[in-house]
């Protein structure tokens, strides 16, 4: 497994013999990886001959910046984690995806201002941008995202579709703790007394026959909550818990 922090070194590899004629999964992540993720990395593994692996925890999607001073950087573990999995890792400096200065972005203006949008602006601006970007630089066949950001998945399958990208966006299922709380990286950041209250979230979002129901129960279990919404079969929720955000969907 080679680690490139460099994209021109990258690149030069990817115009090498290893990667003629196969075919290539690509799973972009931020980094403190869990078993989620390396459920993408194994689906990935079994559908294509290259798997590449991006770790970059992109600062152009957090409209907080405490939030992207304390989100978690495990590199060694997360390597760890994609060993016997992943043939490349791409694990760039900030300036190396950014030489613009992010002064060119990819913008939605609909769909993006909803839920997640419309609590974190510009937040679906950065995840757009870094995703076409990562796209191009890795030229895959198939692209593998978790269904827990839904909102997300549904982005990145609009703007593949309106630049007729040629790759296939591949979704997967949210992975989930034996407790009902789908894993994050985020996770971590929840003290002890927190992390066993989390998964009253999930089960109140499926318990719930109404949005404005699931609200009233969340609050009155403590939590903040940001929205429940209920869209095209999915139900999207997020709260706070300790200052922690916890995102989360699930059938209606």
């Amino acid at each position: 497994m080679r680690v490139f922090s460099q994209l021109a070194e990258w690149q030069a590899a990817r115009r090498a013999r290893d990667y003629s004629g196969r075919s290539i999964g690509f799973v972009p992540t931020m980094g403190a990886l869990h078993a989620g993720h390396r459920s993408l990395l194994e689906r990935a593994r079994a559908e294509n001959d290259r798997v590449v692996l991006s770790i970059f925890v992109n600062p152009t999607q957090f409209n907080d910046p405490a939030d992207l001073a304390r989100y978690p950087r495990t590199l060694e573990s997360d390597l760890q984690l994609a060993g016997g999995l992943v043939d490349d890792v791409l694990a760039p400096a900030t300036d190396e995806f950014y030489p613009d200065g992010y002064h060119y972005r990819v913008s939605e203006d609909d769909f993006s201002r909803r839920w997640e949008g419309a609590h974190r602006p510009g937040h679906f601006d950065g995840v757009l941008t870094i995703v076409l970007k990562l796209l191009n630089v890795v030229g895959a066949d198939r692209a593998y995202f978790g269904e827990k950001d839904w909102q997300q998945l549904q982005l990145v399958r609009g703007m593949v579709r309106a630049f007729f990208l040629p790759v296939e966006i591949v979704a997967c299922p949210t992975v989930r703790a034996d407790d009902g709380l789908a894993l994050s990286s985020r996770n971590r950041l929840l003290s002890p007394a927190a992390r066993v209250k989390a998964p009253l979230f999930s089960r109140l979002m499926r318990e719930a026959p109404q949005p404005e129901a699931a609200v009233a129960a969340l609050q009155g279990a403590g939590f903040t909550v940001d929205y429940v919404a209920d869209h095209e079969g999915r139900r999207l929720g997020a709260v706070r818990i300790e200052n922690v955000r916890l995102i989360d969907n699930v059938a209606v």
